[in-house]
């Protein structure tokens, strides 16, 4: 089973290296942070206020996660309508609403804000003032159907027979409101857009007597779910750095001598990977980018698939570690003339499955990040154990190519490229490459698209590798996890830098831009203080060869 188990791993990791442009993509960013939208896509940079929050879709840069398309270059802003019913005490409920912010401000908090009495009118479009009953708006909240006419007639008629606050209610999925503020200079009514459903729900909850109020809070500046997002990161940084080093550990044990290494090595037919190999992995990546951006459409399952199989594998490698070291359950039957343990065979059946489940159900927000974290976190520790660093210059050189690449992508690229918008944007071609967590903190933004602080993969796998690197140094040199230690402490604080930053600019970091500098030098400083930059730099007496996808340790 684990034999097999390797060998598709092995295929996996081939198809995973051709793809690394968008399984590892990377950088910290809220997803739907404020309203603004700063678009990168490979033909251009654009910013915008949409009522979008922005998705995770087409990464130009492969290590760039704060991307989004726009579907119109509209200004739109999400607020809150706060209902209240007429029961003591009074039930209340908060729906998400789209208004603009050019024709009319909102109050920032609730005890600003002004209740009306709600009339519904959902039986009429408002397209002309006869088909409403004569003083039935007065000094009220209405709400109408969407279409028919536009937001101007509708804004015009309701304010002539004496509305406060006009809601449009909207079958379809909400769409910013794009008429021009000069037509709207006469209307000073509140004009907000809001889900059908949502009035329906109004009623069922809360009753046909509702007063209701609009209001638009600021986003917070900190969101808890970023400690969740730290957290992740660290945890899977440093378990996966360890379990390459136990890795490393156990090869040690099982080769003794020089001589059968080089023997192993040999039948194995490994490739050593060298610092050119690394290069040629860059190369790669910008290769890859320009297909994705040609035939994204296509693609995007492609990667879809790939990205299931590999986190099923990784799933599956992480859960036989663990329960390998189980002594119970070790029943076991023979086919083909191999032994196989049962358990292993529910835990791949379990694997897959879950895969599965998630790639159906992947759009469904309120739980699928749930699964994608745990697919991802598997991915993420299985990448770092297998794919193994030769020696502290093929780090360098890795993460300072990524990092250069990165930091071109997010701060040049703007300023070369021209604008690109796209049409077809939607949940359907999100791509599975981030670590997502919820964002804790109420405001209008989580309550009309639960949006999600976001963590790519390279921001753990890339400075992961060079962490993993560090403890398979100890265990060669035998330095009581010193490098280890330090290189992981190294990238929290990195992490901690790209948090701060993002608060501060208020915008989609390169987080490599402060997780390289801090590893590299923390593990610099470690082997210069203890006299070891040589022997670090050209690694301590093994290399990493590479055979079709599957990566293994052996000495020179």
């Amino acid at each position: 089973m684990n034999s097999v188990g390797s060998w598709v791993w092995g295929r996996v990791t081939a198809a995973l290296c051709a793809w690394a442009p968008v399984l590892l993509g990377h950088s910290a960013w809220r997803e739907g942070e404020g309203l603004v939208c700063v678009c990168h896509t490979a033909t251009g940079s654009t910013t915008t206020k949409s009522w979008l929050f922005c998705s995770w879709l087409f990464p130009p840069p492969p290590f760039y996660v704060s991307v989004g398309f726009m579907l119109s270059l509209v200004a739109a802003d999400e607020g809150i309508l706060h209902a209240s019913g007429s029961g003591v005490p009074p039930v209340t409920k908060d729906y998400c609403i789209i208004y603009n912010s050019n024709w009319v401000s909102l109050p920032k908090t609730l005890d600003n804000a002004t209740f009306r009495a709600l009339e519904n009118l959902t039986s009429t479009v408002l397209c002309s003032s006869a088909e409403v009953p004569s003083g039935s708006m007065k000094d009220k909240a209405v709400v109408v159907m969407r279409g028919n006419c536009t937001f101007l007639e509708k804004a015009r008629i309701a304010q002539s027979l004496g509305a406060k606050m006009l809601l449009i209610a909207s079958k379809s999925r909400l769409s910013a409101i794009s008429d021009n503020k000069t037509d709207f200079e006469d209307v000073t009514i509140p004009i907000a857009l809001i889900r059908y459903n949502d009035i329906v729900d109004m009623q069922l909850v809360l009753g046909n007597e509702v007063n209701v109020t609009l209001y638009s809070p600021p986003l917070p500046e900190f969101d808890y779910s970023m400690v969740v997002i730290f957290l992740i990161a660290v945890f899977t940084v440093a378990l996966g750095g360890y379990w390459s080093g136990v890795a490393e550990l156990e090869n040690l044990k099982a080769v003794a001598s020089p001589g059968e290494r080089e023997t192993r090595w040999k039948k194995e037919e490994n490739v050593t990977f060298t610092p050119v190999t690394v290069i040629l992995f860059v190369v790669i990546c910008c290769v890859m980018l320009v297909l994705l951006y040609f035939f994204y459409k296509w693609l995007v399952y492609v990667i879809i698939s790939v990205f299931c199989l590999a986190s099923a594998m990784s799933l599956y490698n992480c859960l036989a570690a663990l329960i390998g070291e189980i002594p119970f359950g070790q029943c076991r039957i023979t086919c083909s003339n191999k032994t196989i343990e049962v358990r292993l065979i529910f835990l791949a059946i379990f694997c897959i499955a879950a895969a599965v489940v998630w790639a159906v159900f992947r759009n469904e927000d309120r739980w699928a990040w749930i699964l994608q974290d745990i697919l991802g976190v598997a991915f993420c520790l299985n990448f770092i154990k297998t794919l193994k660093m030769p020696n502290f210059k093929s780090c360098v050189i890795l993460l300072g190519l990524l990092l250069l690449y990165d930091v071109f992508f997010v701060f040049i690229t703007p300023f070369i490229t021209k604008v690109y918008l796209c049409g077809f944007c939607n949940n359907v071609f999100q791509l599975p490459v981030v670590i997502r967590v919820p964002r804790l903190e109420h405001s209008a933004s989580t309550l009309c698209d639960l949006p999600f602080s976001l963590l790519g993969f390279g921001d753990i796998i890339v400075p992961g590798l060079l962490v993993a690197y560090c403890r398979r140094f100890d265990v060669q040199t035998r330095s009581s996890s010193i490098y280890y230690i330090s290189c992981t402490i190294a990238y929290a604080v990195g992490m901690v830098l790209t948090f701060i930053v993002l608060a501060l600019m208020k915008m989609g970091q390169p987080a490599l831009l402060y997780l390289v500098p801090c590893t590299l030098i923390t593990s610099s400083l470690v082997a210069w203080r203890r006299k070891e930059m040589k022997k670090f730099w050209k690694g301590s007496n093994y290399q990493v060869g590479w055979r079709p996808g599957v990566f293994y340790l052996f000495s020179c």
